[in-house]
């Protein structure tokens, strides 16, 4: 444990020294608040009713953030294993999974910090509010955690299986919007093409976005929690059990 301490340390050390980089890291999703959250305040969805557009983004906003910070949770790693530093902490005592771990820590605490800025922010300043109150709040956390768990262990899976930053942000670039895009993070699946809301059902944003959308709009629906829960579940264990074959492999 001493050992993924001392790593999740040098990760806040790093964002110490990187005032700017953290702070825009922190406000960014506030651009989506600004100013897409209103410019389709009165959209007009085909075969779907959205009363409030700002309310029903809320659940979408945060789960792109948590989406985009897992996906790029490799970098700091990514840039240590070319510079080096990598192989000299591999060569220490330290338990190869106090790497991955404190990668996931350093995240999950950075998506909570972004999640209250994104509710206390849509709240103050478009006036949203969550249905299901402060239990829902904790709910949506569960949920972003189950989202980002999975979507680490693939960004690290990529650090080890790519050749070099180039190709990692160029692959990074190409998934992130076409997943954007295929959800409903910014509209309904109900006015998707059925090719892309086909498409939509395999994207693990679209679970997350689904059931924190229930519980910001219409209340507690456990049949959706559940299942959402369950698939965001299942597609986590797929990817533990792709990164444990590829990273037992490159940190043997």
């Amino acid at each position: 444990m001493s050992a993924t301490s001392a790593q999740l340390t040098r990760y806040f050390q790093r964002l110490k020294r990187e005032p700017f980089t953290t702070l825009f890291s922190l406000t960014q999703p506030v651009i989506w608040l600004l100013f897409y959250a209103n410019l389709m305040r009165h959209a007009d969805f085909k075969d779907a009713t959205v009363a409030d557009y700002p309310t029903f983004m809320l659940a979408g906003i945060i789960s792109f953030t948590v989406f985009s910070n897992s996906l790029g949770g490799g970098i700091p790693l990514l840039f240590d294993k070319e510079n080096g530093f990598l192989h000299r902490l591999l060569a220490t005592p330290a338990p190869r999974s106090s790497i991955l771990l404190s990668r996931f820590i350093n995240i999950l605490i950075i998506s909570v910090a972004q999640v209250l800025i994104i509710v206390g922010l849509s709240m103050l300043i478009l006036d949203t509010s969550i249905e299901t109150g402060i239990l829902g709040f904790l709910m949506i956390l569960l949920i972003t955690t189950l989202l980002g768990f999975g979507l680490t262990i693939l960004s690290l899976v990529l650090v080890f299986s790519l050749s070099g930053h180039a190709s990692f942000f160029a692959l990074l670039s190409f998934i992130t919007l076409p997943a954007l895009f295929l959800s409903p993070a910014l509209v309904p699946l109900e006015s998707m093409p059925d090719w892309m809301r086909w498409m939509a059902y395999a994207n693990p944003m679209t679970h997350a976005v689904q059931a924190m959308r229930g519980l910001v709009i219409t209340g507690w629906d456990f049949g959706q929690i559940f299942t959402s829960l369950g698939i965001l579940a299942v597609i986590d264990v797929l990817c533990l059990g792709l990164g444990v074959r590829v990273l037992k492999r490159h940190l043997g």
